[in-house]
């Protein structure tokens, strides 16, 4: 990847995490936990029953007849995802530069794991 790609995707991401503070900055909030601990896991809560949810989008019923996948519907799915996901991050004081660092490490551990036979 070059600079300049790595500089556009960073900016996009930058430009997801604004929206998302904006976003918290509207919401209601007082029964969102007041301490660190407690807002991580009310996201992971949150990020699983979005990831339920998008999972209902697909045949995963091998039991049930499949009916067409909506990926519009899954995209949306997703997207819910990401807004807890980024939020997480918020939380967490990780920004944009701090996630493609340790994605770029957690990346190389994976690649190096394949290689290895994980």
């Amino acid at each position: 990847m070059s600079l300049s790609q790595e500089t556009s995707e960073k900016d996009r991401l930058e430009t997801i995490f604004k929206l998302q503070k904006g976003l918290s900055e509207m919401m209601k909030l007082d029964r969102y936990p007041k301490d660190s601990e407690g807002r991580i896991s009310a996201l992971c809560t949150a990020i699983m029953h979005e990831a339920v949810e998008l999972q209902r989008t697909t045949n995963w019923k091998w039991w049930k007849t499949p009916i067409e996948f909506n990926e519009d519907e899954a995209r949306e799915e997703l997207i819910d995802i990401w807004h807890f996901v980024v939020q997480a991050s918020l939380e967490l004081k990780l920004t944009p530069d701090d996630i493609l660092k340790e994605y770029k490490k957690k990346n190389e551990i994976n690649r190096e794991r394949q290689r290895n036979g994980y």
